[in-house]
């Protein structure tokens, strides 16, 4: 993570609405006098995810009303073509595994690049310094575009192409997910843990009738693993 310079006084959030980019949101509203958020809609099979984003979103107001008017607005890309292009198990109808290059199924080639350059163009012309993702490494789940060095790469190839200062801040990086629940308690207390438990969506195949104290979710794939043992990690530290 980049040190935030005294003179970056807003943000554009990546913003998928699951606990992550929920968490990164919250941390940006406590740091920068204007946050915008940018979700992308690259064809999930699962259109509770954009849902979730806009539920987030408004609920944020109310679980931290000191930073409500520092939010602004959301912007939502249409990248259906580029996800069609991967053909995973998050844009097609297959199964969650690990697949022939050892990498799982739900990888989705080259998505982080994309949507931190559709993000860069984006906030060169909202006028706004940084950039926020909720890639973690700590966590890793098989996504290279994840990676520490990956995010650095691509600040500094952003950084050339647009010859402007392009900071991409990843608050998560170096977090396990038992550390990502104990910020956003630290930054919101209950009524953000709350409202990311209830209404933030991460799990793969998109399950919102089955409800477990970490949230909703199927409770088997790689999504849902990592949310429920991050919780039980945390709750047991509390």
């Amino acid at each position: 993570m980049t040190e935030t310079s005294s003179d970056q006084t807003s943000a554009l959030v990546l913003f998928s609405g699951g606990q992550d980019s929920a968490t990164c949101l919250a941390w940006a509203l406590e740091r920068y006098a204007r946050v915008e958020t940018v979700g992308f809609d690259y064809g999930q099979r699962h259109a509770v995810e954009m849902a979730a984003r806009l539920r987030v979103r408004d609920g944020m107001a109310i679980a931290l009303p000191a930073f409500a008017d520092r939010l602004g607005p959301d912007h939502v890309v249409d990248l259906t073509g580029f996800g069609a292009i991967g053909e995973t198990a998050l844009t097609t109808d297959r199964a969650i595994e690990i697949g022939a290059r050892g990498l799982p199924t739900t990888f989705v080639p080259g998505r982080n690049l994309v949507f931190l350059s559709v993000a860069a163009a984006l906030a060169d012309r909202r006028g706004l310094d940084v950039l926020v993702g909720g890639m973690c490494e700590t966590d890793f789940s098989g996504y290279p575009d994840c990676r520490r060095d990956t995010i650095d790469a691509m600040s500094r190839a952003l950084t050339l192409g647009l010859d402007k200062p392009v900071p991409i801040e990843t608050p998560l990086m170096a977090l396990t997910k038992a550390q990502t629940w104990a910020l956003a308690d630290r930054i919101g207390g209950a009524a953000l843990v709350d409202l990311i438990v209830e209404e933030s969506h991460t799990c793969y195949r998109g399950d919102r009738a089955h409800r477990h104290a970490w949230g909703y979710g199927c409770g088997e794939c790689p999504a849902c693993d990592l949310r429920a043992a991050g919780w039980a990690e945390w709750t047991a530290e509390r």
